[in-house]
């Protein structure tokens, strides 16, 4: 494994390779040449509907450095492309084409799954060749079905048909590893399953926001998803590894509201709006941060309302407002700013702003910038953050941008998640097999 790098902070050093993922297959278990993989990444990437055009590659580049480290294997992608009924679900053709180019290798794109012509074409490969099959999702069995067990999905059609014409499963799906369907979970005794170098990364670089971060440990906790933000802080909060805890964002105006600020009629609103059946959830998760933990919450000072589309600062004493509350203050920044900075450990989850409304990125892009000039380890916990961190380019800025959304949330909530217990599962049922399987190293 590409082990995260040592990090010292205050003098003190901190050896983060020894974060390791334990139970579970990697690259550096096995020797893969000459051998068939398929290869269940996670590309499902944002697309302007109309021309089909990649807006964000970020997920496609994620996967090179394990495509990097199987090259003389016969390699085929699985993966899909947003869901069924959804303007952006399309074919895996497009996804190819960047690939390919990414990597400038050829990779021959099949416009099927499981057909008798994809398993032809497969049993066909030489080795070094790379076929990307097409949307996994355009099958009933893999988006259709819902299944109580990482083993129901293992006697699906798509299962047993591609498991003939492979010889191990490898998944960078770390974005759909909270999720469970025949190509994320099915193969788990079928043959070994190995996780990539993008999966370990981030089992590592998140494991790390859960037990024994270097200190003292903020989380940046925002974006629209408060029940997922609160779960999060909750959970960390139990760990008890995490000093401060810096709500922003439709997050933050709902840790507002709980504190006893009336945000406004319209504000109120949209959280429960947003959240529907999950708001009374998420205000009684919130409430007991708030009433339990005050000494560990930031809340922002001050907030930046829509006027007719022009940014208006307000201070909390002028709350209530009936305009959309779109970004922290910049006094709540200039609070922000130390905690960062004399952070050992930084997670961000979740814009601080409707930062896609260029009056009010500035929050967000100021929180960025903060954790790009800090000295403390940076992880960046995927979704719209993620995007953006790749957008301005600074992916080489923080120590680790994670690809998932939901997973990382599911993650760092201690909530199960199936692909990782496939991957496990497997490893139980397959060490001792490796050798006398020709592919220990």
């Amino acid at each position: 494994m590409q082990n995260l790098p040592s990090y010292i902070h205050n003098g003190q050093s901190h050896d983060l390779s020894a974060v390791n993922v334990e139970g579970v297959l990697t690259l550096d278990d096995v020797d893969l040449q000459g051998r068939t993989v398929l290869f269940r990444v996670d590309v499902n990437s944002p697309i302007e509907p109309s021309s089909g055009q990649i807006l964000d590659d970020g997920r496609l580049r994620a996967i090179v450095p394990t495509l990097n480290r199987i090259q003389s294997s016969r390699v085929v992608l699985l993966s899909h492309q947003s869901r069924p009924g959804k303007a952006d679900f399309t074919s895996m053709r497009k996804h190819s084409e960047v690939l390919s180019k990414i990597i400038g290798r050829p990779i021959d794109f099949i416009p099927d799954v499981c057909s008798d012509e994809a398993l032809n074409q497969i049993a066909k490969m030489k080795d070094g060749d790379i076929i990307f099959l097409d949307n996994v999702r355009e099958l009933e069995e893999e988006y259709g079905i819902k299944y109580d067990s990482n083993q129901e999905t293992e006697i699906t059609d798509i299962v047993t048909r591609l498991a003939q014409v492979s010889d191990v499963y490898l998944t960078d799906a770390f974005a759909a590893a909270h999720r469970r369907s025949p190509t994320l979970t099915g193969f788990t005794n079928h043959m070994p399953c190995i996780a990539g170098t993008l999966m370990e990364r981030e089992i590592s670089s998140l494991r790390l926001a859960l037990r024994n971060p270097p200190r003292p440990y903020l989380a940046i906790l925002g974006g629209a998803k408060c029940d997922d933000s609160v779960r999060v802080a909750e959970n960390l909060i139990s760990k008890g590894n995490v000093d401060k805890i810096a709500f922003v964002g439709v997050t933050g105006n709902l840790m507002l509201w709980v504190s006893g600020h009336d945000i406004g009629d319209r504000n109120k609103e949209f959280i429960k709006t947003s959240l529907n059946d999950h708001f009374q959830e998420a205000w009684n998760t919130a409430k007991r941060i708030h009433d339990n933990h005050p000494e560990m919450i930031f809340l922002p000072t001050d907030i930046a309302v829509d006027f007719d589309g022009e940014r208006i600062q307000m201070t909390l004493q002028e709350l209530p407002t009936e305009n959309p509350i779109y970004d922290v203050g910049i006094e709540t920044l200039k609070l922000i700013r130390p905690l960062v900075k004399d952070a050992g450990f930084v997670l961000w989850n979740g814009p601080a702003s409707y930062f896609e409304l260029p009056e009010f990125a500035f929050g967000t892009i100021e929180i960025l910038n903060m954790c790009t000039e800090t000295e403390a380890m940076t992880i960046i916990g995927g979704g719209h953050t993620s995007a953006l961190v790749n957008s301005r380019g600074v992916s080489d800025r923080v120590t680790h941008n994670s690809t998932g959304g939901g997973s990382t949330m599911s993650f760092l909530s201690g909530y199960p998640m199936p692909v990782i217990a496939s991957l496990k599962d497997s490893f139980i049922r397959f060490e001792k097999e490796i050798s006398d399987l020709g592919l220990s190293k």
